[in-house]
């Protein structure tokens, strides 16, 4: 009788056990967009020039969008608190169908990309006091690389990814946000404060097709 009395306790506790580590793990991933047709709704559009065209749809690894634009430029983005102390890597998965090449993404007239997704620090009282990270699917450079927004100082440029390797090919990439503001800004940033999507042409006045996927945040 004892020993089923400790046995039925021990298997409770395991349970109880499982229970808590899954919730652990749950909360170690920070989904940011579920890529559906409501979430669309919710999203704040920043326009640059005209509006980029987002569809949707699916394949085995979920939901996605995909984003066409021709000489114009717009984004979507989410307010989102993400705690990097918990969370500090972002985890893209995305795909360039058709690339920006022979443009100088670093100048004025070639900083578009076909994809790009931006991390955002709010450091001041305006937007144009935020500090981000922009992480890029170059069509020219290659990876690690990095450069000052040829706009604004307090936006920093790296690629993630870049056609020159993967072109019409889903990669998925991954990057220490946490470490990265400190390496690209000199600044220790504990929280996010928003995430946006990108895929803009309006400088260069060509066309690109990409589709972004699956980014989330996570503890390893």
């Amino acid at each position: 009788m004892l020993y089923d009395i400790y046995m039925i306790k021990k298997i409770l506790l395991t349970f109880i056990a499982t229970i808590l580590l899954s919730e652990t793990v749950f909360a170690e991933k920070v989904v940011v967009f579920n890529f559906t047709q409501e979430e669309l709704k919710s999203l704040k559009v920043r326009k640059v020039k005209g509006e980029t065209s987002w569809s949707f749809g699916s394949n085995s690894n979920g939901n996605f969008i995909r984003a066409e634009a021709e000489g114009v430029g717009s984004g979507l983005g989410k307010q989102i608190e993400i705690d990097l102390q918990k969370t500090p890597f972002i985890n893209i998965t995305w795909k360039v169908e058709k690339d920006l090449s022979g443009i100088n993404e670093n100048s004025k007239k070639g900083h578009d990309y076909a994809a790009r997704v931006f991390v955002v620090k709010k450091t001041g009282s305006t937007a144009f006091s935020n500090r981000a990270i922009n992480y890029v699917f170059s069509s020219n450079s290659n990876v690690n690389d990095t450069w000052q927004s040829p706009y604004t100082k307090k936006s920093i440029d790296y690629v993630l990814s870049t056609t020159k390797k993967n072109l019409n090919n889903w990669v998925t990439v991954k990057a220490n946000v946490r470490e990265d503001f400190m390496k690209l800004h000199g600044l220790e940033v504990k929280n996010l404060s928003g995430v946006a999507i990108m895929t803009d042409t309006d400088n260069s006045k060509l066309k690109a097709i990409s589709y972004y996927q699956n980014i989330y945040f996570s503890s390893n």
